[in-house]
């Protein structure tokens, strides 16, 4: 389609949210079956007007939403948003010829988000706190955010004065702040090198503002343990490490893959973080954590050693990856639990598919690398019980999901 006015319709989304009309022209905001009009230039209609609207249209709850990047589908309905990244799954699975029952998707809600990656840049009169513009790295001020949890969105002041106190005035400033039962926990990359002098404003800015932790770079400065409840054990991550996006979410993953695992005695957790899931698991079955980063293989040992009740829990550093556990090491597990990547896990997932450990717990942040390592595993005699999308990232276009297989005889 030349470029210049024109009338589409909107036939589907994209996996970045857009709407596609045939051409392709892309239609940032659209939802499929609306009639837009608009300049396309590059095979993009950048401004479109709706000429008509989809029923499932409605009113973004959050005012930031045409300018702020942190959210793609507010326009959207939630029925609309969770029937769509039901299709992204049915449709990766389909690729490699599989199938599966999907469960009812659980969307974790609103003002949910106990961690954010805020951006920070320093202006004459002080600093721009939020998130980038759609598309762009100009930052977006977010006061009253609709997305994360309101001890995050009373935090933009506290970030505000961290990047006048170390932002440079051409760099900017990546803020995660993170919700902990002890107060926040804030790890900041980007900053000036830290000296005695910045190092003293920082303590000083973190005890007036009650945080548990502020990590600049590689400085650590501590004040009370940001510890993370994982079932029976309080587990202090490493500064920045990964954490399920919502507390609510965190609680739907483990219920699918306890139950997945129901019954299993030994059961391996692989890519195991912080002991998200193997604390937990830990209560019914004795379990080997394998992780590839030490610090979180660090947290997750210290968490089972100062919590009550738990079975024994052993742990490896191990990169999967390069290195994954084979037939003779799985061999003495009857579960596993995994959560890689993005990237999925193929190196490790043909060794599972050799070793035939009875039943298994996936859980994905990629349908399209999730289907193609359950086609392995059902190459090799698995059966994919169910799927079940888990929404943490509520209005984005992020896809998570769990599913539950077993060995067939």
């Amino acid at each position: 389609m030349s470029d210049g006015t024109h009338q589409v319709t909107i036939e589907r989304l994209g996996h970045r949210g857009d709407g596609i009309a045939p051409g392709p022209v892309y239609v940032p905001g659209a939802l499929p079956g609306e009639v837009v009009a608009g300049e396309v230039s590059g095979g993009v209609m950048r401004a479109p007007k709706i000429v008509t609207p989809s029923t499932d249209r409605v009113s973004p709850p959050c005012r930031h939403a045409k300018s702020c990047g942190g959210c793609q589908l507010q326009h959207a309905s939630d029925g609309f948003v969770t029937g769509w990244k039901e299709d992204v799954v049915r449709r990766a699975l389909e690729a490699q010829d599989l199938a599966a029952p999907m469960r009812p998707t659980f969307t974790s809600p609103a003002q949910s988000r106990r961690r954010a990656s805020f951006s920070a840049r320093r202006t004459k009169k002080g600093a721009l706190v939020g998130f980038h513009q759609k598309a762009s790295d100009v930052v977006v001020a977010v006061p009253d955010c609709q997305l994360v949890t309101p001890a995050l969105a009373a935090a933009l002041s506290m970030v505000e004065r961290l990047a006048v106190a170390g932002a440079s005035r051409k760099g900017e400033l990546s803020v995660l702040v993170t919700e902990s039962l002890s107060g926040l926990d804030v790890a900041v990359t980007g900053g000036k090198p830290i000296d005695d002098a910045l190092r003293s404003e920082l303590a000083t800015i973190a005890q007036a503002e009650g945080l548990a932790r502020l990590a600049w770079d590689d400085d650590v400065l501590t004040f009370l343990p940001p510890h993370q409840r994982f079932g029976a054990a309080l587990v202090v991550p490493p500064p920045g490490a990964f954490l399920q996006a919502t507390e609510s979410g965190q609680a739907a993953l483990l219920a699918a893959v306890q139950e997945a695992l129901d019954g299993a005695s030994h059961i391996a957790d692989l890519f195991a973080g912080c002991g998200t899931f193997a604390l937990p698991l830990a209560e019914k079955a004795r379990v080997h954590a394998v992780e590839g980063d030490k610090p979180m293989t660090r947290a997750l040992d210290q968490g089972w050693r100062q919590a009550q009740g738990l079975r024994h829990v052993t742990h490896a550093v191990r990169d999967l990856f390069r290195n994954p556990l084979l037939p003779d090491e799985l061999a003495r597990f009857d579960g596993v639990v995994i959560d890689p990547p993005r990237a999925g896990a193929e190196a490790q997932v043909a060794e599972l598919a050799r070793a035939r450990v009875p039943r298994m717990a996936f859980v994905s942040c990629n349908p399209v690398t999730f289907a193609r390592d359950v086609a392995r595993l059902q190459a090799a005699g698995y059966r994919l019980d169910w799927v079940q999308v888990v929404d943490q990232f509520r209005w984005s276009t992020h896809v998570e999901l769990v599913a539950a297989l077993h060995l067939e005889k």
